[in-house]
């Protein structure tokens, strides 16, 4: 019994990590699935609004909604919630160790944290295979050269934010908490950029509308 037991976890752990290695074969330089999902890839490049016809992004449905609550530890332990960002925009990101088109987009991310931070934004990594291990995470994050908060996943937020079948994926909010923008794979920097300043722009002008 104690065998069988043994092989049955040996199997489940390479099925895992053949997925994975796979998944990196596989991957385009914009946009890979992620594991254990059934949907289709679609073809490489930035998915946003036309693609919202066809429901290739689930969590497009969330365009116009207020984003999803969640309270998630960092790899500090330290509790941190989107609650602690009301009143700024927050670019909400789901990437993965593994995923190559996440790690060409962080430094982005946090050059432009940097350039509109006084306007109020913010970025929020979430990462969606904690399993890896902390050391494994900040590894990554550290040779990426991001400072941002990243956050350990616990796989409710994931579905809640539709469930993810591609990475990155990326969700806007406004400083209303409301989510303007969402996009999968790998973008352009300047179209990363005129997200955020999409995001800026609709939360400045729900907060005046909300003030008159």
């Amino acid at each position: 019994m104690i065998v069988g037991i043994s092989l049955m976890l040996w199997a489940g752990w390479h099925n895992l990590r053949a997925r994975r290695v796979a998944m990196q074969k596989a991957q385009s330089t914009h946009m890979v699935m992620t594991p254990g999902e059934s949907g289709q890839p679609g073809q490489p490049g930035q998915m946003s609004h036309d693609d919202d016809e066809e429901g290739a992004i689930p969590g497009i449905k969330l365009r116009g909604k207020a984003a999803p609550a969640f309270t998630l530890k960092d790899l500090d332990g330290k509790k941190v919630s989107l609650a602690d960002y009301k009143g700024r925009a927050v670019l909400v990101n789901f990437w993965a160790t593994w995923c190559a088109p996440c790690k060409i987009e962080m430094p982005w991310f946090e050059e432009l944290r940097k350039q509109y931070a006084a306007q109020g934004f913010e970025v929020l990594g979430l990462t969606d295979d904690a399993d890896a291990g902390k050391d494994v995470i900040s590894k990554v994050v550290q040779k990426t050269g991001v400072t941002y908060p990243i956050l350990l996943t616990d796989g409710k937020v994931q579905t809640s934010y539709g469930g993810l079948d591609y990475l990155p994926m990326s969700f806007y909010v406004d400083k209303s908490g409301t989510v303007v923008e969402v996009t999968a794979g790998l973008g352009s920097k300047d179209e990363i950029e005129a997200n955020i300043k999409k995001a800026i722009g609709s939360g400045t002008a729900a907060a005046v509308k909300g003030g008159q």
